[in-house]
């Protein structure tokens, strides 16, 4: 049997068909705690998903019943879904999903462990805390400048801008900045507090460190990638991880000609934004460096410009990671390398 499971939080659809494609278990409503003894008792087969909110604790709970579980990107399971007199309803996502998930050209989300998400979690809430502090600032520099106090974006010279013109805020004004600074101050300090988390997990793991021989990738970005890939099973090969961050370009080829646009954008952007940092980091240490990678490095950006430079080392160091992660100490990274 095949099972599509609509999730939700707290009502459940559930579309079950046999290996002729007739319906054999229809239940558009399902409680959340009849759902995993519902799972239970049925002998093994195969369920899909969508990788939504709570997605990797279902497949992970259904694994252990002996299921095949296979999460799929829900813009995928869109084209399935059923149309005419059923329209857009729970039941109908679950036939589309339950249809979905027995395509052979389907793709797959993978299915992450535990710990994995427990890594995420911290990468989550740093991130947070980052967007939060960058609010604050902008925040500052907004109202300050309904004073004609005009402040410099970066923060270093934000900070000693506000401390040169803090006293001629008039009235309530001082105070509210007063304020918005020591919040911003407090963020710092937990920022650098997962920042010491992360980067003892990642020394903590034989794969992080071996991934951050890479130039370019540090304790963050092995962290979040190992937390992201896994083992790398999930995937045939380095160009398919770089086309799940959206480092490869989109394709527009009609008629014979290759038409290659920008770069997709799929996939997780907090990943692809570190790989991205990272390769900037890595241009901007270039200096006088003779080595084979900056001398590749540094005719690449005078054949393609900086920016295309740039995606090409982080499609370069995702494609590597992947290898890493997939052939363990097999696979001999050299940093030096082209």
């Amino acid at each position: 049997m095949t099972i599509g499971i609509d999730l939700a939080k707290n009502i459940f659809a559930v579309h079950g068909v046999d290996q002729n494609g007739k319906a054999v278990l229809i239940k558009p409503k399902v409680a959340r705690d009849q759902l995993a003894a519902l799972i239970a008792q049925l002998a093994p087969c195969l369920i899909g998903l969508e990788a939504c909110s709570g997605a990797h604790h279902w497949a992970r709970l259904f694994r252990g019943y002996g299921h095949s579980v296979k999460l799929m990107d829900p813009k995928r399971v869109t084209p399935f879904r059923l149309t005419g007199k059923r329209g857009k309803n729970d039941a109908a996502d679950a036939a589309a999903i339950c249809e979905a998930v027995a395509r052979p050209n389907m793709r797959f989300v993978p299915i992450k462990e535990e710990h994995q998400q427990v890594i995420l979690t911290l990468h989550r809430t740093r991130q947070g805390f980052v967007e939060e502090r960058t609010a604050t600032y902008n925040r500052m520099r907004g109202l300050m400048s309904e004073f004609g106090i005009v402040l410099p974006q970066k923060v270093a010279c934000l900070r000693r801008s506000i401390g040169e013109h803090l006293e001629d805020l008039p009235g309530y004004a001082n105070q509210c900045i007063g304020d918005l600074l020591s919040h911003a101050d407090q963020l710092d300090g937990r920022i650098a507090e997962y920042d010491k988390l992360i980067a003892q997990a990642a020394r903590d793991d034989a794969r992080s460190k071996r991934l951050m021989q890479r130039p370019g990738i540090g304790p963050v970005t092995a962290s979040a990638l190992l937390a992201s890939i896994g083992n790398g099973n999930d995937f045939k090969n380095g160009r398919q991880v770089a086309a799940w961050i959206g480092l490869v370009p989109g394709q527009y080829s009609s008629g014979g000609k290759a038409r290659l646009g920008r770069i997709t954008k799929a996939g997780d952007g907090y990943l692809r934004s570190l790989l991205v940092m990272g390769a900037r980091a890595i241009l901007s240490g270039l200096g006088d460096k003779q080595d084979g990678f900056s001398r590749w490095a540094r005719s690449l950006v005078e054949r393609r410009g900086y920016w295309k430079a740039v995606v090409a080392i982080a499609a370069k160091n995702a494609t590597l990671a992947w290898a890493v992660l997939k052939y363990g100490e097999d696979f001999r990274l050299n940093a030096s390398a082209v």
